[in-house]
């Protein structure tokens, strides 16, 4: 899978998931942070799926209606704790996120809504 890492989820998750075999790109590795709205065109013009800890990019695919190739959202906890959640979506939910889904991790709780197909 593609996935561009947000500067808040982290280089260790990235390298986690290069060590994988996952295409991965960082944010920071681009420069200075453009932005929420510039990073989900990023990321949806590479067909990567954003993974961030950031909240703001719900109100801009559901209340803008921005295009987007997926987004993972983690809580703020501590890099290992992001790694073991982003293992057990990669196991769980690899349809959802290869569908282009927004998943939402909110303590053990996950969220997913999945793009309109119509």
């Amino acid at each position: 899978m593609k996935f561009l890492i947000d500067r808040c989820a982290g280089r260790r998750l990235a390298d986690w998931l290069r060590q994988r075999g996952h295409d991965v790109v960082e944010s920071q590795e681009r420069g200075a942070d453009p932005g929420d709205r510039s990073l989900l065109v990023w990321a949806d013009s590479e067909q990567r799926i954003l993974v961030t800890m950031d909240k703001d990019f719900g109100k801009l695919i559901f209340a803008s209606g921005e295009a987007h190739s997926g987004v993972v959202r983690l809580p703020d906890v501590p890099a290992e704790v992001r790694i073991a959640l982003m293992d057990m979506l990669l196991t769980n939910h690899d349809e959802d996120l290869r569908g282009g889904a927004v998943i939402t991790v909110k303590g053990d709780r996950v969220r997913i809504s999945r793009p309109d197909k119509s």
